[in-house]
């Protein structure tokens, strides 16, 4: 495996793992659509629109021609769940078998409900799919500050590959099989983290945000068991560890979407990304059979179908139930 490194998505998340590949000691090749993103960072070494005010190391160079960025190099993709069918359908037919292609978006597809790697298989199933998610905020891995990550990919040898790859002295990546679950609770988090921010938003109080939570937690071992996901990774990095993360702090996109809502304040959803997932999960969670009373009352909200004391009232008068059932 080549330890040249192509990163496609010039956002705050692409910049910030195209940081963390070059500190590993990679040459990396930042792919971006906007040519003033293109021309900042190999002019002034700086991603001025997403990252004002970080120095990008001479490692780094940018470019928007996708063919040339992908041509043997291990290819992290990152850019938003909605856009990444797009991108990986352009990407393919420049991308030789056998090339580990790493996801690193969190959510669904709204149109199909499938998984990041589910899209890279029908794409460019040449590919090797692998997938990167947990508690991780696109500033503070910028600035290096300690972060640990789930690099789950089918094959064990190829994840432990991929965290030496990308390792380096405030990043840590642990391996992992299961990309189910790291993908599941990615995207249920995101969900999640809407309703977290409207209780907050709505000075619910912290019993009540422990306990939405919990009750979460709860909504996420179901629905992702249920799809195949092995219950350890539920309640590692990318699942459990993501969701608090998410869920308790104004730095993710989730959170303050969710809290201008309980505040009654207008909220751009463009860039929460648990809006284009919410009915996705709902619709995963009826087809295998469990349910996800948080999600679903999340995808009415952001759907206008449900307001969102109407959605409280609704979930706290539900009937009493055995907390492990």
């Amino acid at each position: 495996m080549t330890d040249r490194v192509a990163v496609l998505g010039g956002g705050a998340w692409g910049t910030a793992l195209a940081l963390a590949a070059a500190r590993a000691g990679r040459d990396v090749l930042l792919w971006a659509r906007s040519a003033a993103t293109v021309t900042a960072i190999n002019a002034t070494h700086e991603n001025s629109a997403r990252l004002p005010g970080v120095r990008l190391p001479p490692a780094i160079a940018a470019t928007d021609d996708l063919a040339a960025a992908v041509t043997d190099r291990v290819v992290l993709v990152v850019v938003p769940m909605q856009q990444t069918r797009s991108v990986v359908r352009a990407m393919a037919p420049n991308v030789a078998a056998g090339t580990p292609v790493v996801m690193c978006a969190k959510g669904l597809e709204a149109a199909t409900r499938l998984r990041a790697t589910e899209i890279l298989a029908e794409e460019a199933p040449q590919a090797l799919p692998a997938v990167l998610a947990g508690p991780s905020f696109a500033t503070e891995v910028a600035a290096g500050l300690p972060t640990a990550v789930t690099i789950a990919a089918a094959d064990d040898d190829l994840a432990a590959r991929l965290c030496t790859l990308l390792a380096g002295p405030g990043f840590r990546p642990y391996a992992e099989t299961d990309m189910i679950g790291v993908e599941l609770g990615g995207a249920i988090k995101n969900v999640l983290a809407i309703a977290a921010g409207i209780v907050v938003g709505r000075r619910l109080g912290g019993s009540a945000q422990a306990a939405l939570i919990a009750r979460g937690f709860a909504e996420m071992q179901r629905l992702g068991l249920a799809a195949g996901a092995e219950a350890g990774t539920l309640i590692g990095l990318s699942g459990l560890g993501d969701l608090v993360l998410t869920c308790t702090s104004g730095l993710s996109r989730n959170y303050a979407y969710g809290l201008c809502l309980g505040e009654g304040r207008p909220a751009g959803a463009a860039l929460a990304e648990g809006v284009a997932t919410a009915q996705a999960v709902v619709d995963l969670a009826e087809a295998a059979g469990v349910e996800t009373p948080i999600a679903a009352a999340v995808a009415a909200i952001v759907a206008g179908r449900l307001d969102v004391d109407a959605a409280i009232a609704d979930l706290m008068a539900r009937p009493l139930r055995r907390e492990r059932d």
